[in-house]
């Protein structure tokens, strides 16, 4: 098949460090290409693939202070891969919303991987494109009110290779929190589960401009060196090790994820996830096996000393089944092909759509 790849430019591909949907991004993208698939990332400049690159911008937006109209870049990408559209079987977009007015405009199909959450203000496009195909990252991430045309559920998945196995936890024992220090990532929730627990608590995550405030209002105070670290930042060997070290991660959401990488990349290294039963984490771990669902804090501070005595093999291997690069892109090749197969029922497009989907 011939594919575009569609990223946000707010990060490269992959991430040096934070950028869940980058990664993604970057693994498919990869995998697709060792398939025989003739692919293109539509990315920052800066992006690292095995696919043909093509960007508007030469670095990731983030990293380049004298950009402070994102969406104009934005537009640019999106304009981009329209105006080649006819060079592609499929556009498969991880833009949210953006891409939606551009795709109707072309006969080549777009999927679109919704990876975040809808609002008041989005739901009003996707609402307006509502026949247009989506896939969702988690059953659960879903509004059925919308009548969006779901045609799958893919769980986004990991190189499970490139994480180290933990055995055993290290000495002295301590707890990990990763993911952005913002008020639905629940950090200020994982150090009151430390301090009721007694337990020491490793932090590491970025801190956008919008969660500055929240950050050094309910997390930065609580932050002493000793029982309570924060790390900064965290790079792919950094995560790992800080997961990987950890009796548990912490995972206390307060809002419903769309899906929540790090608990994937938590089991990989063999630690068990202690989530707040929201959102996607009942799809993603495996309660009793790969950790504990939890409805409140009380019940995370008793879920500890059960969660020190699970399988840390099992943990992994959770994610070898469910979670990998490779079924990921299963999940997507299927998508392609269902796709291309409807759409030649319906008015027999190319000879070409035929060998695609047969």
């Amino acid at each position: 098949m011939r594919i575009a790849q569609v990223a946000p430019l707010w990060e490269r591909v992959p991430p040096p460090a934070y950028g869940g949907i980058e990664l993604v991004v970057g693994l498919l993208t990869d995998e697709l290409v060792r398939r025989g698939h003739e692919v293109t990332l539509f990315a920052s400049g800066d992006s690292i693939t095995l696919a043909k690159l093509d960007s508007v911008h030469p670095r990731s937006l983030r990293l380049d202070p004298d950009v402070k109209e994102y969406g104009v870049y934005e537009m640019l990408q999106l304009s981009r891969v329209y105006e080649r559209a006819e060079e592609f079987d499929i556009i498969h977009s991880h833009m949210g919303c953006a891409a939606l007015p551009y795709a109707g405009l072309v006969k080549t199909p777009t999927v679109h991987t919704l990876h975040g959450i809808f609002t008041p203000d989005n739901e009003k496009i996707f609402t307006h494109a509502q026949k247009q195909p989506y896939v969702s990252i988690s059953d659960t991430q879903r509004e059925p009110r919308l009548g969006l045309n779901y045609v799958a559920t893919v769980y986004n998945g990991i190189d499970v290779d490139s994480h180290h196995f933990y055995a055993q936890p290290e000495e002295p024992p301590y707890l990990a929190f990763l993911g952005r220090m913002s008020p639905e990532k629940g950090p200020h929730l994982a150090i009151a589960i430390a301090k009721a627990a007694g337990w020491k608590l490793k932090m590491a995550g970025k801190v956008d401009v919008v969660d500055r405030a929240y950050f050094e209002r309910e997390v930065q105070p609580l932050i002493d060196g000793k029982q309570i670290e924060y790390l900064g930042e965290a790079d792919h060997a950094m995560k790992n090790a800080l997961m990987g070290g950890a009796v548990a991660t912490l995972f206390p959401i307060t809002w419903r994820e769309p899906f929540g990488l790090v608990m994937v990349e938590s089991m990989a290294a063999g630690t068990p996830v202690i989530a707040m039963r929201l959102g996607s984490t009942s799809e993603v771990v495996a309660h009793g096996i790969s950790g504990f669902l939890c409805n409140t804090v009380e019940e995370c501070v008793a879920a500890i000393p059960k969660a020190a005595e699970l399988d840390r093999q099992a943990c992994r291997n959770h994610v070898k089944t469910y979670f990998s690069a490779q079924r990921m892109t299963d999940g997507y090749e299927a998508v392609y092909q269902k796709i291309l197969g409807e759409r030649f029922s319906r008015n027999g497009h190319s000879k070409r759509a035929v060998s695609l989907v047969s």
